[in-house]
């Protein structure tokens, strides 16, 4: 009789749930978004960036350097913000379990003892010993919880496009501090030399003051331009303590536990590879997280419609009940019931459904707009580091020139000081221009990494939504 009823009961809900289980609220469509169809900067640029590869996982590693590729590695296991950012996405992954469990009914089971007099009875006590089991269920049938479990997963993905996004940014931090410490060592070391250079012309100098062939004022500019030069090599080494600090950081350690001795940096060629515009809304992990996150506030506006209809909850329960422990678990003692089955919507809330509502559309209209923003930063990110490299790829091939230049003009101003056809103001001013300018073709040379590093964090890094949506349902 038992199991008749119980398969009477689960008929009936069977029925109800195929009868009336929907999901209300809109389904999602990933809205459009402005995508050129190539980029305006990359024209001339196809051989230097070409487009038969993809960017790797490991995208460090196309400049070719062994100590970019071991503190790029470093950063990905022992850096504490990608940690921050990896907890948090472990914490919206709990969060989509927690909304799956409400498919299921809750389950609990139960152990008393009473001992009472009841009223009435001048003698004797009762004694009342029970077990239980007990369950209670909502069904989902307006997809309340199918919503919520929507929303949950879409901001679980779109947690993980952040944590990329994080660690991609670590990255190329790096990327940048490394370079920008390799340019400094770069021009400490054009200083060094201009040092050696200068310190020549000042024993020069001297030498022809002593033989009473040039003024006192000659060698007063050489050692001004000297302890000049010296100062400047100096002041370069407070720079490159901080950026060896913010590297120690970024992998994870105390700056007094790391060091980067200066070694000799060669330039590495610049070929990054840029695939076309579309691919770039699976590329980047702040644009896949942007749209993940339109996702889950559509799948809000569902959870805020279902509040307008009726909940339908079911709960029964089963045990033992006995005055005497011994007997507690003998037929006689067994009980069950089913229900109540409870039915319930609400008349008047004031509007509150309504503003709920509202609230939720508001704020999905309101990810589409940032959707759509971050897409079109994204590619302005890339046109400008695109623009930036192919401006600089010029401007360096002019300042090699320029430097070429300057450099023939202080050998021919000093020979002519030494044959005494010019003043040594001549010679100060041929060697500080051949300085500038060798100091400015290194800085070009460092914008240049600095703009390939950026490029490829605006193309998304080696990180894919696609490859993303892989793991995940492995």
């Amino acid at each position: 009789m038992i199991m008749k009823n119980l398969l009477i009961f689960n008929i009936l809900i069977a029925i109800l749930v195929v009868t009336f289980g929907c999901s209300v609220g809109p389904d999602y469509k990933r809205p459009d978004a402005p995508v050129p169809s190539s980029y305006k900067e990359l024209k001339g640029w196809r051989e230097a960036l070409p487009r038969d590869q993809e960017i790797g996982i490991k995208w460090w590693e196309v400049f070719g350097d062994p100590i970019l590729n071991s503190l790029a590695e470093q950063v990905n296991v022992s850096n504490q913000s990608i940690a921050l950012a990896e907890s948090q996405y472990r914490q919206a992954q709990a969060l989509v379990q927690a909304s799956r469990a409400n498919y299921f009914p809750t389950l609990g089971a139960g152990a008393a003892y009473t001992r009472s007099r009841p009223a009435g009875e001048a003698y004797g006590t009762v004694n009342q010993h029970q077990v239980s089991l007990n369950a209670a269920w909502e069904l989902d049938l307006w997809g309340r919880v199918r919503r919520q479990v929507e929303s949950s997963a879409a901001s679980a993905e779109a947690s993980f496009a952040d944590l990329q996004a994080m660690r991609l940014s670590m990255q190329t931090e790096l990327a940048l501090n490394y370079f920008q410490l390799q340019t400094l060592d770069a021009q400490k070391k054009n200083f060094d030399e201009a040092v050696a250079a200068y310190s020549k012309a000042l024993e020069l100098t001297q030498n022809r003051y002593n033989a009473g062939v040039v003024a006192k004022a000659d060698v007063a500019a050489a050692q001004t331009q000297l302890k000049s030069t010296q100062a400047q090599a100096i002041d370069i080494g407070v720079q490159r303590a901080q950026l060896e600090h913010a590297i120690a950081i970024l992998i994870g350690k105390p700056p007094a536990d790391f060091n980067l001795p200066m070694v000799t940096f060669a330039w590495p060629q610049i070929k990054i590879p840029v695939a076309i515009p579309s691919d770039l809304l699976e590329r980047r992990p702040d644009i896949a997280s942007a749209e993940r996150k339109m996702a889950a506030a559509n799948a809000r506006i569902g959870v805020a419609k279902a509040a307008y209809y009726p909940t339908l909850s079911l709960s029964g329960s089963l045990g033992y009940a006995s005055a005497e422990l011994a007997s507690l678990f003998t037929a006689p003692s067994f009980f069950w019931a089913l229900g109540p089955m409870a039915l319930a919507t609400t008349i008047f809330d004031g509007g509150a459904r309504i503003a709920q509502t509202e609230k939720a559309m508001a704020e999905y209209d309101g990810t589409v707009a940032f959707y759509r923003q971050t897409v079109l930063t994204g590619f302005q990110s890339v046109e400008d580091n695109l623009a930036a490299l192919r401006i600089l790829d010029e401007e360096a091939q002019m300042q090699e020139q320029a430097v070429n230049s300057a450099n023939e003009s202080v050998t021919l101003t000093t020979n002519q000081y030494r044959a005494g056809i010019v003043s040594y103001l001549n010679v100060v001013t041929t060697q500080t221009i051949a300085l500038t300018n060798k100091r400015a073709a290194i800085s070009i040379r460092g914008q240049r990494l600095n703009a390939a590093v950026l490029l490829v964090k605006a193309l998304g890094g080696g990180w894919s939504s696609l490859e993303a949506q892989g793991i995940k349902q492995k």
